[in-house]
């Protein structure tokens, strides 16, 4: 236990070292094949699971990825790792570009992107023992000495809350919170710098849920590792992540810190979303909040809609959403949202925001008259964003100045 402990002394103090973040995701895209029946297989189609999506994950940090089912998360999740080879894009990891590596190149890598996957019963083998599923990845990088491999189980076990003797016991001798604990374990073993956590507690039960999130919280601040923490639960989410990332068929459509996100979203996705989640503080005062019901199906990723990806379900859908696809735009210090519409519930804007930022009318049309501006999509935050209420481009630098006016 002294020897981890040393470690984890080691690798915090490496993380808070540098001000750059951990992993940078840029214009990020994975496009599965879809083949026609038949004695000749031919490609008809591209089922589109992650289009475009660009994030980024401090050191020592956590980012929350979260929307429903089928709209790419744990693909991206799966991109991060080299679990899939990226369609296109960049996955910058301290500097180095992960989707350029080959497998030879990737395998150094490895020992600092672990993943935790989502279901605790089917990602540990069956036939193997608890001491060699922990110890399999500290063999394969040659971690510590044959002699300690055993003692460095054993110390892993401890970390994570399991009894170090068991170590020779199978994973169906585990109930299924231990056996998420064994999977910890295991992704702890190479000290890793970031860990994608593919919807940790979702396959466990309520009162699971909450020992395993604690866990994590205490190996982040223990270890100083920087978390993609991939679930459904936004309530988790919002314990364990200060920066969250929804996503809606395989694009991100709102991104922003915890407090700003949860209490003022600005996409009428996230809108709905939220007022699904039970508001335990408003429920304590009487009342409650009003839900929100998003109409239709989610549109299938082999044929998505054009423009905005969430216009066939959106109320606030006008001809400009069909015909332009809305930029996830700055609209505040650490908030992004991609809308032609945004804004706090009740008071989104009658005309689209975005159309003199592209160069286009009120429709959608191209205008003539209209210069487009080149917003970008960086991984991160700029220091200028555009300001919903004025209208036009602001920043920290314009507001301390007007301050120092004033």
């Amino acid at each position: 236990m002294v020897s981890v402990q040393k470690d984890a002394d080691a690798t915090l103090t490496r993380h808070r070292s540098g001000g750059e973040p951990v992993l940078e995701v840029e214009d990020l895209k994975m496009y599965f094949p879809v083949k026609s029946s038949g004695l000749v297989r031919r490609t008809v189609g591209h089922v589109q699971a992650v289009d475009g999506v660009s994030f980024q994950v401090p050191a020592g940090g956590a980012l929350g990825l979260v929307g429903e089912s089928g709209c790419g998360k744990s693909t991206t999740g799966r991109l991060i790792t080299r679990l899939h080879d990226p369609t296109s894009g960049a996955i910058r990891f301290e500097g180095t570009d992960l989707a350029k590596l080959s497998p030879r190149q990737m395998k150094p890598m490895r020992r600092d992107v672990q993943m935790i996957f989502q279901d605790p019963f089917s990602s540990l083998n069956p036939r193997h023992t608890v001491g060699a599923i922990v110890s399999s990845p500290l063999v394969t990088h040659d971690m510590v000495p044959k002699n300690k491999v055993l003692s460095r189980v054993q110390e892993l076990l401890e970390v994570v809350g399991l009894n170090p003797e068991h170590y020779n016991r199978y994973p169906n001798e585990f109930s299924g919170g231990q056996r998420q604990r064994i999977g910890i374990a295991r992704a702890l073993a190479l000290q890793p710098k970031l860990l994608v956590a593919d919807e940790p507690v979702s396959a466990l039960d309520v009162s699971i849920q909450a020992q395993v999130v604690n866990l994590l919280d205490d190996l982040q601040k223990e270890f100083g590792i920087a978390f993609l923490f991939i679930a459904h639960d936004l309530a988790v989410v919002r314990h364990f992540c200060p920066e969250v990332a929804v996503m809606y068929l395989g694009k991100i459509v709102e991104i922003a810190d915890r407090e700003t996100l949860y209490n003022r979203p600005h996409h009428p996705y996230t809108q709905a979303l939220l007022s699904a989640v039970p508001d335990v503080r408003q429920a304590a005062v009487g009342g409650r909040r009003e839900r929100i019901r998003i109409e239709g199906d989610v549109p299938s990723p082999i044929n998505p809609p054009s423009g905005c990806r969430f216009r066939t379900r959106c109320p606030l859908a006008k001809e400009i959403c069909a015909r332009v696809e809305p930029p996830l735009m700055q609209i505040g210090r650490r908030h992004k949202v991609a809308c032609h519409f945004p804004g706090e519930l009740g008071k989104h804007p009658e005309e689209p925001v975005t159309a003199r930022l592209l160069g286009v009318d009120d429709q959608g049309s191209p205008d003539p008259g209209g210069s487009p501006t080149d917003l970008g999509n960086p991984p991160g935050f700029a220091d200028t964003w555009f300001d919903l209420d004025k209208r036009q481009m602001a920043g920290a630098t314009s507001r301390s100045t007007t301050q120092d006016a004033g």
